[in-house]
């Protein structure tokens, strides 16, 4: 039995540390919702154990879960671009290796041709909408709706919402680009 030319070796090393990073980062993903929700439930708990909900716990709120939604965001970037490489970068290289045309990555092809992708697309983008962007809404929401404390805390609260409805665009971005 011949052995494998180095460059397919390499192609393979490189397959299998990319695919542990994808799933390294799908592992934290997939946490970020649980990390959010828990921080908003301790606050709200701390809110309801100190009396009515203060300002700054609203505005704790609304700085919070836009940034662990950034962090969600850019790591599903970074999820959906490494597939991407190996379907269009590592699968052709390899695939050139052999003596006829072959896909060697069935699997990061065959997921994404299931006929209810884009419907559970959308339904996760109404879920990463409603977690990151409705929640410091609601908060900022009731914030402007309650006693103002300083201008400085009103002007925390504009560059929060500015956040916010940043990040709501980059999430509907996402899921029009298709990753």
């Amino acid at each position: 039995m011949e052995e494998e030319p180095t460059s397919v070796k390499a192609l393979f090393l490189e397959y299998q540390q990319t695919k542990e990073e994808q799933k390294s980062r799908i592992t934290f993903r997939d946490n970020i919702p649980y990390v959010t929700l828990g921080l908003v439930s301790a606050i709200l708990i701390a809110g309801i154990h100190a009396g009515p909900l203060t300002s700054p716990l609203l505005l704790l709120i609304s700085a919070a879960t836009p940034a662990l939604g950034w962090t969600y965001l850019a790591n599903d970037k970074k999820i959906s671009d490494m597939g991407r490489y190996i379907r269009t970068s590592l699968d052709p290289r390899l695939g050139a290796t052999s003596q006829e045309p072959v896909t060697m990555f069935g699997w990061e092809h065959f997921h994404r041709s299931d006929a209810r992708r884009t419907q559970r697309r959308i339904i996760q983008c109404a879920v990463d909408l409603a977690l990151f962007t409705g929640i410091p809404t609601a908060s900022l929401a009731a914030y402007w709706a309650g006693p103002q404390n300083s201008v400085l805390a009103l002007m925390v609260s504009v560059i929060e919402a500015a956040a916010v409805i940043t990040l709501a665009i980059q999430i509907i971005i996402q899921v029009k680009v298709g990753n």
